[in-house]
């Protein structure tokens, strides 16, 4: 086959064979595509698109071009994934909630993006704990414990690692088509059974307006189901942060309040959790799914499940036991005043996600070092009242200089106004 010609049919609007987009994905792994041709690919897919069955031949030959795992457990096999948001700490407590029900969750997870926290970012403000496995340490902390969080070996998806570095800088990212198989070639490659997609939608998240988080929902969900694997996607509110609290080891500390049984210190958060959980146990038909996820945590179960993935990943043994010790804490904290009394009328998510990276809590370039103690906690809601001087959120920083700046962000992030109501948290779901 010809690299050149394929990229000649997406140029003239024609959707490449199965076999040849196989061919082009495998050319992607072992360098038989040049970095010029899959260039040139990117930006023809950006602009012209490929047809249903065209994204799921990509998406299933980018999964192969590398090792796609298999599993012979006594229970299902299941994940979820997010497109990304601010205060979503979801999965820190989803994996271990299912591994105490019962499921097997390997989550190959990704590392912060733009404003948006990463979920092996958080983990890793926990001492010691490396995310970095091979095979074999992922199959036994998965069939041990019930879940591992961890990050895509080499192996996984290479197809996927190289055309992302490509379009990252040849403008070419925000294409529907690029994003859904580059972000279920990793996820299927785990040898998943079932999968529940989170889309975020509105002001903290990458897709602002329902429409496009439809759009994308929907192509997400057609292909993972054409590719082999049961999915469904809840489009989900991200107009206030989801957790109380931003950035990586505050973060943490939210969800072992809500693991510890503290439902009231994160309540978004604890329902969407919920609600994915509910979704992912009833594609494999249980009907009680609701009562064993809230029994996993309220006996304890789910917690223990985590402490024990910490520690197989390298963390302290008692985590669940003595984790305010552990965690790191920031030098500076601050409350940021209200500039007027009103009511929370709207919260820019992503200027808040770009505050907590300013304050070091994520990366502006792929080198720099996360200072995982800092970020945002007790930020407001939206509809909440305030009085003028009352404390938006408390910044913890490592400087008074940077304690400053993120007080005037913040307060340029959040607008006091009128009296709204909050929509719901799951806005539809796509099946």
């Amino acid at each position: 086959m010809d690299a050149r010609a394929i990229i000649a049919a997406v140029r003239r609007n024609k959707t490449p064979s199965d076999a040849e987009l196989a061919w082009f994905a495998t050319g992607l792994a072992d360098g038989a595509v040049t970095d010029a041709q899959a260039g040139a690919f990117a930006m023809a897919v950006c602009l012209n698109g490929l047809s249903d069955a065209g994204r799921v031949a990509l998406t299933k030959g980018m999964r192969d071009s590398g090792d796609v795992l298999y599993w012979d457990l006594p229970g299902p096999v299941l994940d979820k994934h997010s497109t990304g948001g601010v205060g979503d700490c979801v999965s820190l407590i989803l994996a271990p909630v299912l591994a105490a029900c019962g499921v097997y969750v390997p989550m190959i997870s990704g590392r912060g993006l733009g404003h948006t926290g990463g979920t092996l970012d958080k983990l890793e403000s926990i001492p010691g704990l490396s995310v970095d496995v091979d095979e074999t340490l992922l199959r036994n902390i998965t069939s041990d414990i019930g879940c591992a969080i961890v990050s895509a070996t080499g192996q996984i998806a290479p197809a996927d690692k190289r055309l992302y570095a490509i379009r990252d800088v040849t403008a070419t990212v925000e294409s529907v088509d690029l994003i859904t198989a580059s972000i279920l070639a990793k996820k299927l490659a785990a040898g998943l059974e079932g999968l529940i997609l989170d889309v975020k939608c509105g002001s903290g998240a990458f897709m602002k307006t329902p429409d496009e988080a439809r759009e994308l929902a929907r192509a997400l969900t057609d292909a993972s189901n054409g590719a082999g694997c049961k999915t469904e996607s809840l489009i989900t509110d991200m107009n206030a942060p989801l957790a109380p609290a931003l950035g990586n080891a505050l973060e943490v500390a939210v969800c072992m309040e809500v693991l510890s049984g503290n439902i009231a210190a994160a309540p978004r958060l604890y329902e969407l959790t919920v609600s994915l959980c509910e979704r992912l146990l009833a594609m494999r038909g249980i009907k009680d799914a609701k009562a064993q996820i809230e029994t996993a945590i309220s006996s304890g179960a789910a917690m223990a499940k985590f402490s024990q993935m910490v520690a197989a990943l390298g963390g302290p043994p008692d985590m669940a036991d003595d984790w305010h010790t552990h965690l790191p804490k920031a030098r500076v904290e601050k409350p940021v005043p209200a500039p007027l009394s009103g009511h929370i009328a709207t919260i820019n998510g992503e200027a808040l996600g770009l505050a907590v990276v300013a304050l070091g809590g994520g990366r502006r370039v792929e080198t720099d070092r996360i200072n995982p103690a800092v970020g945002l906690t007790d930020t407001v809601g939206l509809g909440q009242a305030v009085t003028k001087g009352d404390p938006l959120c408390m910044v913890h920083a490592a400087t008074e200089a940077d304690v400053e700046a993120a007080i005037a962000a913040v307060q340029t992030a959040v607008t006091i106004g009128d009296a709204v109501t909050p929509g719901p948290l799951i806005i539809e779901r796509i099946t």
